[in-house]
């Protein structure tokens, strides 16, 4: 009898909570959400704020020791001495370039499977974008960096034009080579979804207005699909920007995560790290923000 008198008690109070959840629909939500966004805050927010405050912070080159006091001094170094302003330059220039690259190389790929292709054929080029992703990331570099070497593949294949050699190996163009592969699918995918979103109808009414087809082009589709090329540029540059392994792998040169890295894990001057950290940190906001602007967030 006492067991069925709490079962009932335990019945009673679950259609209660479920009442209340259903007319409070906001604590709810905030229940639902409360642990992710408790470790978003934590997590995340806390480990920039605490990244943030370790740039300010300095490093006692007697003892190797971290005081914990304000100083400029950090960003005074970046600012004054020249490698990082050279390192710096390098990692944007080649981020912008394997973000053109990508773009100019996805767009006419992305259009042929999105407005011309059949569903089989579309579905095939899909596959094949898609699938160098299930290979592990290092495997990817590694081979681009065998391919890239003096004796590799891409050599024997201009060879074979007559053309002669070209010394590609720990350069930065092997870098950019091998950049341009692996984020070419991110900056593909965008483009694709944007390219399959635009109407059909938007441009049948504009070739029946008289537009010819790069004014139909230029006027209609482009403006449509601008939101998905800038996502796709964001995932391009942001991903070069931040990379320190195909760097050092493929063309022995250094970029800022590799700066970063080395202050950390060598010369233990993770203060001057943390600073360094937020120079793409402030890179990135500044094209988010242009990106947002653009309407790239609604093609993600």
């Amino acid at each position: 009898m006492a067991t069925g008198t709490r079962q009932g008690e335990r019945e009673g109070l679950g259609r209660r909570l479920s009442a209340f959840g259903y007319r409070h629909t906001g604590v709810k939500l905030g229940l639902s959400l409360g642990a992710p966004l408790t470790w978003f805050v934590v997590i995340y927010l806390g480990s920039l704020v605490f990244l943030l405050a370790n740039s300010f912070w300095s490093l006692d080159v007697l003892t190797s020791e971290i005081v914990r006091g304000f100083s400029l001094e950090n960003f005074q170094t970046l600012l004054e001495e020249p490698v990082y302003r050279t390192i710096t330059i390098r990692t944007v220039g080649i981020a912008a370039a394997v973000t053109i690259a990508d773009i100019a190389l996805s767009f006419p790929l992305a259009y042929y499977a999105a407005r011309l292709a059949t569903p089989r054929m579309r579905n095939t080029v899909l596959i094949l974008v898609v699938l160098p992703l299930w290979a592990n990331y290092l495997v990817r570099v590694f081979a681009w960096k065998i391919m890239l070497t003096p004796n590799g593949f891409v050599n024997w294949l201009v060879e074979l034009t007559g053309l002669g050699s070209l010394q590609l190996g720990r350069s930065n163009w092997s870098v950019w080579i091998t950049f341009v592969y692996l984020w070419l699918p991110f900056t593909l995918l965008p483009i694709y979804a944007a390219l399959e979103r635009v109407p059909n109808s938007f441009l049948e009414a504009s070739s029946d207005l008289g537009a010819r087809g790069w004014t139909t082009f230029r006027n209609v589709m482009f403006p449509l699909v601008l939101p998905g090329i800038v996502a796709g540029s964001i995932f391009a540059f942001s991903l070069t920007l931040g990379d320190y392994i195909a760097p050092e792998l493929v063309g022995n040169t250094q970029f800022i995560g590799n700066v970063i890295f080395d202050n950390v894990g060598v010369a233990g001057n993770i203060p001057l790290a943390a600073a360094y950290a937020m120079v793409p940190l402030a890179i990135m906001a500044i094209y988010l923000y242009v990106a947002k602007r653009l309407g790239a967030f609604e093609a993600l």
